[in-house]
């Protein structure tokens, strides 16, 4: 097990740089520029400004440039938010992303574990075809659709909660819920789909024909290794999450790291979007590390491999 999670990590480096390489180029290469204002600025202005902020010469000199500059721990200046580092402004933001995800998160699995687990045991029946139908509703409904008919909702229609904000719990409500709500679905049916094919066990069939109550087997014995596809799926949900959070950020004037990169990516921030990407990319490889490293555990069987 450490064996394998060295090599993971080992091979995780490369991955981290390409993917900031590849950032840094594309941002670079996309129209416009980080100086330009309502006034044009004169070739020697440029010329001083790329050369102070390190954007001078040909492309792969910027990016071998600004890659020794990463590997030293130094992700840069803002271009945008003038006198603040991409460290500074990542350390400041990234706790309410964070935060956000979080709630969002364990309300996903909160959710759609139950109710997978409640359809599983009413298998055919009706109160199943809802559930299928509620979670193909929650995966259909994008969520720069569902936050804003939220807010018309819960707060001017029905003014229960705020619209908008970040400091009390309550403003946290209707942001974790919209980001949560389409992941619950896929929670669900990956976990009615796990129990459905454990159900149907030998050792399950067992436990039945000796008088457990099915209660007891579904919890006990049948949800543990029916959770396995949830779990390896918890990775790339809380990626997705975490990167989901940028629109709802925006529409709930949150001041997470969401609505600095969207500010970056508009004012050509090279940066602070390659900062923003890089920090991306570890959390999606360290929360994929730690749902194979839970597959593991709940499963012996399993053999991981590099």
């Amino acid at each position: 097990m450490i064996s394998f999670l060295l090599r993971r990590l080992l091979s995780s480096i490369p991955v981290a740089l390409l993917v900031i390489v590849v950032c840094f180029l594309l941002v670079r290469l996309a129209p416009g520029s980080p100086f330009s204002s309502e006034r044009a600025l004169d070739p020697a202005t440029q010329q001083m400004l790329e050369s102070k902020y390190g954007l001078s010469g040909s492309l792969p000199e910027q990016s071998l440039r600004y890659l020794g500059n990463v590997l030293r721990g130094d992700l840069g200046d803002s271009l945008k938010f003038r006198g603040r580092t991409v460290l500074e402004i990542i350390s400041q933001s990234l706790p309410r992303s964070l935060l956000l995800g979080s709630i969002a998160f364990l309300l996903a699995l909160g959710l759609g574990v139950p109710l997978g687990a409640w359809a599983a045991a009413r298998n055919g029946k009706t109160a199943d075809k809802w559930l299928n139908g509620f979670a193909l509703l929650t995966l259909s409904i994008p969520t720069f659709v569902l936050a804003p008919v939220a807010v018309l909702g819960f707060s001017f229609a029905l003014p229960l909660l705020p619209p908008a904000g970040w400091g009390t719990p309550l403003q946290l409500v209707l942001p974790s819920i919209c980001l949560a709500l389409p992941f619950v679905g896929v929670c669900a049916r990956l976990t009615r789909s796990g129990l459905l094919e454990t159900i149907g066990a030998d050792f399950i069939r067992t436990g039945r024909a000796k008088g457990v109550s099915e209660k007891t087997l579904i919890l006990l014995h049948a949800l543990r290794p029916a959770v396995l596809p949830l779990v390896a799926y918890a990775g790339p949900l809380a990626a997705s999450i975490l990167t989901g959070s940028l629109v709802i950020e925006e529409v709930f004037a949150i001041p997470g790291i969401g609505q600095f990169f969207v500010s970056g990516v508009m004012n050509r921030d090279v940066f602070l979007v390659s900062g923003v990407v890089l920090i991306y990319c570890l959390l999606l490889l360290f929360f994929n590390l730690i749902a194979d490293w839970l597959t593991a555990i709940l499963d012996p069987r399993i053999r991981l491999q590099s």
